[in-house]
């Protein structure tokens, strides 16, 4: 059966919109959703999904899982908690399936770095998400950025990809998630 996705992509101009994108995501997600990100070491997935975790009111501290592969931030709102998984070192669905993430999915949202081809199995529905620097670094010509640099110093532009798949990401849901993104950076889209 093949899946429909809904897509948008728009430029992130600085950290600070990075920030509020991610925020803004977090107050349009419920219990359930399954989100996956991607981008290169140093994109700003980890800075991404500290954002979400802003907007979805859970427990400070969310750090990279790289060591640990999961983390769990409750709510601090009787919401749903965050599930914060990065699958990197997993080499497929076998090893995400040993995590068991199943037990949490329905009452949580969960975030999948690295997931892309690992995690789609979980559920009907989810965001694909993926930030990429180095497009338009290499586009401005500006020398390479250090990938291992913490992201909180890289204060760069970032293209930003959502795309939606599944039935929770009705034509409806998505056009509101989309209308609420766009207008938590304050910019437009750059391509549909």
């Amino acid at each position: 059966m093949s899946e429909t996705a809904k897509e948008f992509t728009v430029q992130l101009t600085d950290l600070a919109a990075t920030e509020a994108l991610g925020t803004a995501l977090g107050t349009q997600l419920r219990a359930g959703d399954l989100l996956i990100l991607t981008g290169a070491l140093g994109a700003g997935k980890t800075t991404l999904t500290q954002s979400l975790g802003v907007g979805l009111k859970v427990r400070e501290g969310i750090i990279s899982p790289t060591f640990v592969l999961a983390r769990q931030h409750p709510s601090l709102i009787d919401g749903p908690g965050l599930i914060h998984v990065d699958a990197y070192r997993l080499k497929d669905q076998n090893d995400v399936d040993t995590l068991d993430l199943e037990s949490t999915l329905a009452e949580s949202v969960t975030v999948v770095e690295w997931g892309l081809g690992k995690v789609e199995h979980l559920t009907d529905s989810r965001l694909e998400l993926q930030l990429d620097r180095e497009a338009l670094t290499a586009a401005a010509e500006k020398p390479a950025v250090n990938p291992w640099e913490e992201e909180a110093d890289l204060d760069e532009p970032r293209l930003f990809t959502l795309k939606a798949i599944g039935p929770r990401w009705d034509e409806p849901a998505f056009e509101h998630l989309k209308s609420t993104l766009l207008d938590a950076v304050h910019t437009g889209e750059l391509h549909a």
